[in-house]
């Protein structure tokens, strides 16, 4: 069946009983690709976003894989990957809750067997001691800061937020001014 109609391409069309690809993306090898790049040049800084959140390395490259696998999906569809994965990594963040200890059966392995993607966030005892005081902020704060360093613009944070850019600006003075404050960066203080 011929999936254009005037000049304009349409979804595939699908018969009833038929397979339909649960994944676009695993069946085109160039989305395959530019989602494995994007993934290689990305995972580290969202990995960082998350932890800006007050998350632990583990639990941030948590949030940050499921987001990924859910961009996996549908990456196809979205037009703003930097944006789009930065809101579902907080939101996984904000569902992980502590899981009950499993009793191990086997040995625990000396390494595993893929590569862990925390070996590419490494902090230095500066950017823990900077981490350890974004922990502390109110949420609002800490949240409009951690997309302020990933490099979005005010404009974008409030799009991305549903927030007003006063609203913006002035969570970002706030928490520039308590983090000063926090890391002893004050005129007394320092």
């Amino acid at each position: 069946m011929d999936n254009v109609r005037h000049g304009s391409p349409t979804l595939p069309v699908f018969l009833p009983g038929q397979r339909r690809p649960s994944v676009p993306a695993a069946d085109d090898a160039v989305i395959r690709e530019d989602f494995a790049r994007y993934y290689q040049q990305h995972m580290p800084a969202l990995i960082r976003f998350v932890m800006r959140y007050g998350a632990g390395p583990h639990e941030a490259a948590d949030a940050a894989q499921a987001a990924f696998i859910e961009a996996f999906r549908a990456w196809h569809l979205i037009h703003s990957p930097a944006a789009w994965l930065r809101k579902v990594a907080f939101r996984q963040y904000l569902r992980q809750a502590p899981l009950p200890q499993e009793e191990l059966t086997d040995d625990v392995p000396d390494r595993p067997a893929f590569a862990c993607p925390l070996e590419g966030v490494v902090l230095q005892e500066e950017e823990k001691r900077v981490y350890a005081a974004l922990a502390k902020l109110p949420m609002k704060q800490r949240q409009v800061m951690a997309w302020h360093l990933d490099g979005f613009t005010t404009s974008e944070i409030a799009c991305e937020l549903d927030m007003q850019p006063h609203a913006v600006r002035q969570n970002l003075a706030r928490a520039r001014a308590q983090l000063k404050e926090l890391l002893g960066l004050t005129r007394g203080g320092a």
